[in-house]
């Protein structure tokens, strides 16, 4: 059995993230500066966006899109129930009312029908979650969803995933939001960051996630000219990035074809060995694309004799950090109480799905182990 236990995603950190860090530190100022926005123009020309506004994690970049679309008390946000809770926490917040759509099973994304279903005169926005790095066709959402409601994309998965039409996630003209989480395909450690095409909107995105002041903290401090204290214009947040998550962005965003190439070795890895046991085991639509993101390898178990569960459990059992992406939020104990409407899709898949590991740190090794413990458990 393996010594070490595998997680379901881990970052590669090179020593050239390492120096970048190095170099910030020693140049004394390692908040928000200069290196953020450089890493911003970078990550910005690379969506192929006229905007991307950091922060601290995606939570924040959902949030301050909720904030910055008008979303308030007795709104309507329509999400799908098969995502982490952020997508739809950030609704509450703002005392709006998450509303939740179903998924397909194969995508494991909302789909236009299942979203229109859910549309009312209070409906304020729509999430989109590109789920596992898997891009939602957004243009075909937005033909059934009036134009006075905001469509936001939740791309926390999806930095590198490219819609049909090979145009990068982040560059529809909806809010789109990025994690720079631990796990995530371009990790900081911690951030998030909105790419967006309209200035106003980045000018005032800026401005919240630094308490609405005009001026931020590196201005302020680092110009002899610049007045002591900005103005508060309006009700902002402390949600800012920093030059030290920056640093390692900038290294890791030059390194994304490299992680690429790694993650789809290991997809591949594991189609070629799992096809065996179907339909047992099937997996998500377009896993092997080469528009998928694969921040997620996920499959979907139906066995006579052994549940997800105990297959998931066995798997930890031999350091294999598998895991469940996600329990629907519908039937969580906080949101349970709105009595919404069953859904489905969502229901059936939630009892299937099953992560395995992926990632840059990964092995070729590591992945057929993952395989053949599958298999001997199968067998």
């Amino acid at each position: 059995m393996r010594q070490n236990y595998l997680p379901f995603g881990q970052p590669n950190f090179s020593d050239e993230e390492i120096g970048a860090v190095t170099k910030i530190l020693q140049l004394g100022w390692i908040g928000m500066g200069q290196e953020t926005i450089d890493f911003e123009e970078e990550l910005a020309e690379s969506l192929g966006v006229p905007f991307v506004v950091t922060v601290n994690s995606c939570t924040s970049a959902l949030f301050l899109s909720l904030l910055t679309c008008g979303v308030t008390s007795g709104d309507e946000v329509i999400c799908p129930s098969l995502t982490w809770c952020s997508t739809a926490n950030v609704a509450l917040y703002l005392r709006a009312t998450p509303i939740f759509c179903d998924v397909d099973p194969q995508t494991l994304c909302a789909t236009p029908e299942l979203i229109e279903q859910k549309i009312t005169s209070r409906t304020k926005a729509v999430i989109i979650v590109h789920f596992g790095g898997l891009a939602v066709n957004v243009n075909s959402i937005r033909q059934v969803v009036p134009n006075h409601i905001s469509i936001i994309e939740d791309a926390a998965h999806a930095l590198g995933a490219k819609f049909e039409d090979n145009r990068p996630v982040g560059a529809s003209g909806n809010l789109t939001c990025f994690s720079f989480y631990a796990n995530k395909n371009l990790s900081t450690g911690e951030g998030g960051a909105i790419a967006l095409q309209d200035e106003n909107v980045a000018e005032k995105l800026r401005s919240l996630r630094q308490h609405g002041m005009l001026v931020d903290a590196w201005k302020r401090f680092s110009h002899p000219k610049t007045i002591l204290m900005s103005q508060l214009v309006e009700l902002g947040y402390k949600m800012n990035y920093t030059d030290l998550q920056a640093s390692i962005g900038r290294v890791q965003l030059k390194r994304q074809e490299e992680f690429d190439n790694i993650r789809l070795k290991i997809a591949q890895h594991y189609y070629k060995k799992l096809c065996a046991f179907t339909p047992l085991i099937s997996f998500q639509s377009n896993i092997l694309s080469p528009n998928h993101a694969r921040h997620l390898f996920i499959i979907k178990i139906k066995h006579e004799k052994l549940s997800r569960d105990d297959i998931l459990l066995e798997l930890r059992s031999k350091n294999i950090g598998a895991s469940i992406h996600y329990s629907p939020l519908h039937l969580m104990p906080l949101y349970a109480k709105q009595m919404q409407p069953s859904l489905i899709n969502t229901e059936m898949v939630s009892k299937q799905i099953m992560t395995l590991p992926i990632s840059a740190r990964m092995s070729r090794e590591d992945a057929d182990y993952v395989t053949r413990t599958i298999k001997e458990i199968i067998d």
